[in-house]
């Protein structure tokens, strides 16, 4: 390495580049996540925990190179979009966007509310009482003071490990499903493989990964370490995964108990596994959906605003971005209302988000990768023939494993 080229690899280097990969993996680790993986562990105990190292893989695929298009390029996914497709296809992805990642919010202030009520608070002051505290982090006015509160809000993610040291394992066996793929050809199985996947890499954390490298404004120099970020982020990420499908396995699997969503989850952990367990599992459930909460309504707003060239930025005042602001003002407002009223199906808007993003990641993914392999934008940091290859293997996989999906449901599976 020369210097002025790239960045040295001291151990300082490496710990102030890190950020943009961690948090982006990290936040998909969310209501919807922890409810996918209680579920799997619970309906097939260990037997989904062959599918995280390949998780792992895809979800590093998609955040290098979301991660380096950023860094070579200097703009976000939607900026280059919008340059590579034309603006009126990138205003159809921006609306699907923004109506998917609108509902995932949604489920993120469910997450909140569901989490606390095992604390004895009511929807009605935790739902407001936490829109509130994301919509003054997020109009703070400073990227780096956001991503640092952020990244501090993820070590709450450690009382899922102390929760499955609590549960007690057997570690050989857990070992062994690990590194055995063990599937099972049957409907509800394959719905959750999907589901997995789709919890794993969602479309928004593609512009997120992206867009949080640009916010930092990292240059060619330190391509390798926000390459070293984006891969430790998804391990991390999906270790907290492995962890939580290892905890619900081990515990609620044996007891024959089913759960519907991450907070259920909880609730079942504690005449089993004991209160502390349930206490550990719901701080979790709770700092995860708030920090998705965080981050959604931002790259939301930012995704759109680069698609039409208006001003946005943690930084930018009202005055400077008052689209970018006002829409993340709206996404929050929206949603947190919407947890709160009386009759809402909130099931049916998650389950809307999930048709959209479904369909919306493959697309994304054909866009990243025909950016990426693009010598025109990427220069000598476009992507090599193995790398497009295994991508195009990734997204005709997901694209099967989707319409597979779709038609299970259309079943009634």
């Amino acid at each position: 390495m020369t210097e002025g080229t790239k960045r040295k690899l001291t151990i300082g280097a490496i710990l102030g580049a890190m950020g943009p990969g961690l948090l982006a993996a990290l936040s998909g680790n969310d209501a919807g996540g922890i409810a996918t993986y209680s579920s799997a562990g619970a309906d097939y105990g260990y037997g989904m925990l062959w599918m995280l190292p390949v998780m792992t893989i895809l979800l590093i695929i998609a955040q290098e190179t979301a991660a380096r298009c950023g860094t070579v390029t200097g703009k976000g996914f939607a900026s280059l979009i919008r340059e590579k497709f034309g603006v009126r296809k990138s205003a159809g992805a921006m609306c699907a966007l923004l109506i998917s990642n609108t509902a995932v919010t949604i489920s993120e202030f469910a997450g909140i509310a569901s989490g606390l009520a095992l604390f004895g608070v009511p929807a009605t002051v935790s739902v407001p009482l936490a829109a509130l505290l994301v919509w003054m982090l997020t109009m703070s006015g400073s990227f780096r003071r956001i991503e640092k509160i952020l990244l501090l809000i993820s070590c709450v993610f450690v009382t899922y490990i102390v929760a499955a040291f609590l549960a007690g394992p057997d570690w050989s066996a857990v070992a062994h499903a690990t590194v055995i793929p063990g599937f099972q050809a049957e409907p509800a199985y394959v719905s959750l493989v999907v589901a997995t996947i789709g919890t794993t890499i969602a479309p928004w954390m593609i512009f997120l990964a992206q867009s949080n490298v640009v916010d930092k404004n990292a240059d060619e120099a330190d391509l390798t370490l926000q390459r070293i970020d984006a891969i430790s982020g998804s391990v991390v990420a999906d270790i907290i995964a492995w962890i939580i499908i290892v905890t619900t396995g081990t515990v609620l699997f044996p007891a024959g108990v089913r759960v519907a969503d991450a907070a259920d989850a909880a609730l079942a952990l504690e005449p089993i596994a004991g209160q502390f367990s349930t206490v550990l599992f719901a701080a979790g459930l709770v700092a995860a959906s708030f920090l998705a909460a965080c981050v959604l309504p931002g790259v939301t707003s930012s995704a759109v605003c680069e698609a039409f060239g208006w001003e946005r930025g943690a930084d930018r005042s009202w005055n400077e971005a008052p689209i970018y602001r006002g829409l993340i003002t709206a996404v929050i407002a929206a949603s947190a209302l919407l947890v709160i009223m009386p009759g809402v199906d909130l099931f049916q808007i998650m389950m809307g988000s999930q048709v959209i993003n479904g369909v919306l990641l493959p697309i994304l993914l054909v866009c990243q990768v025909l950016i990426a392999k693009d010598a025109h934008i990427m220069g000598k940091y476009r992507n090599g023939r193995i790398w497009t290859a295994i991508t195009w293997i990734m997204i005709v996989l997901i694209t099967i494993l989707t319409v597979v999906m779709f038609a299970l449901q259309a079943m009634g599976y």
